[in-house]
């Protein structure tokens, strides 16, 4: 279903392509282009017959602060990123009201088991086995993030889906959270003094003077430390989630590309390339549940790493 989405956007793109250019090839990176990067119009079909909605209809008008200008008009990415909330909240608000009434003095059954089975894992075996004393208090931070970026990341293989991880102002905001958290937790956890040495370090036992010289060397490179984490979170995500629907649109467009390249050829290149896709959309679905996991796990690493600095 995915991949018949997939063609008839391209087959679309590509029409439209033609329409302007007869005798041009098809243009592979607009239909790269029209498909990954965030837009005004969300295109989908019902029955045979495609619809399209214009997102510029509902423009929110922006606010301006100072020299600033925030938009807040709904895009593709931002539809979808509040379809991954909705998912979420649609699947735990049942299973939490479960827990508190009829499964509260049994063992639960069917979905409910299945969510507390992850929760207690990712409780005992990322959270407190990553952070340590105190760790029960971020299960909920580490686990939304796991099933909040897992959501979006399977949006990104339905029909006519879309991926908003794919967008790096969504990872980056997931990021600078994560960042918040990690550095008000180390905060917490060793007071300012010893905060400020996670950043200000000199060791122990040097003169005055090889304490000075090692404060001016270590200290830009403790502090763009912890801006490099963060960013790693960001770009993993993005470069990873957008990389695997660049690969699958670039082996689809093949086959609009060698159309007219004769029959034996277009049908050759076209079972290839659909055989290829097919694998790498297997794929696609171990790498979205992967992500998610290792966005999960370096923020709980993370915040173990400095809450126990020394």
């Amino acid at each position: 279903m995915k991949l018949l989405g997939m063609l008839k956007m391209l087959q679309g793109a590509g029409v439209a392509a033609q329409d302007h250019a007869p005798e041009a090839a098809p243009d592979l990176k607009g239909m790269l282009l029209h498909h990954l990067l965030d837009s005004n119009e969300i295109e989908f079909e019902v029955l045979g017959r495609g619809f399209t909605i214009d997102l510029t209809k509902y423009a929110i008008p922006p606010v301006h602060l100072g020299q600033f200008t925030i938009d807040f008009s709904p895009t593709k990415h931002i539809v979808f990123l509040f379809l991954a909330a909705i998912l979420c909240l649609a699947v735990f608000l049942p299973v939490g009201r479960a827990m508190k009434g009829k499964y509260k003095d049994r063992a639960p059954h069917g979905m409910a088991n299945a969510m507390e089975a992850m929760v207690v894992y990712f409780r005992d075996e990322v959270v407190r086995r990553n952070i340590g004393h105190g760790a029960d208090a971020y299960t909920g931070y580490i686990l939304t993030l796991f099933f909040f970026i897992l959501s979006m990341n399977v949006l990104g293989l339905v029909p006519f889906g879309s991926t908003p991880s794919g967008n790096f102002m969504v990872t980056g905001a997931l990021a600078l959270v994560t960042l918040v958290v990690v550095e008000i937790s180390g905060m917490r956890a060793l007071g300012f003094q010893g905060y400020m040495r996670t950043i200000f370090y000199a060791p122990e036992g040097l003169n005055p003077v090889g304490q000075v010289i090692m404060l001016i060397i270590l200290t830009p490179v403790e502090f763009l430390g912890k801006l490099t984490k963060p960013f790693a979170l960001m770009i993993r995500l993005f470069a990873n989630m957008l990389a695997g629907h660049t690969l699958v649109l670039s082996l689809l467009g093949m086959i609009f590309m060698f159309a007219s390249a004769g029959m034996i050829v277009a049908s050759g290149v076209a079972v290839a390339s659909v055989t290829m896709v097919i694998a790498i959309m297997l794929l696609e679905v171990f790498v979205a549940l992967l992500q998610a996991y290792i966005f999960a796990m370096l923020t709980a690493v993370f915040i173990g790493l400095i809450r126990h600095a020394h």
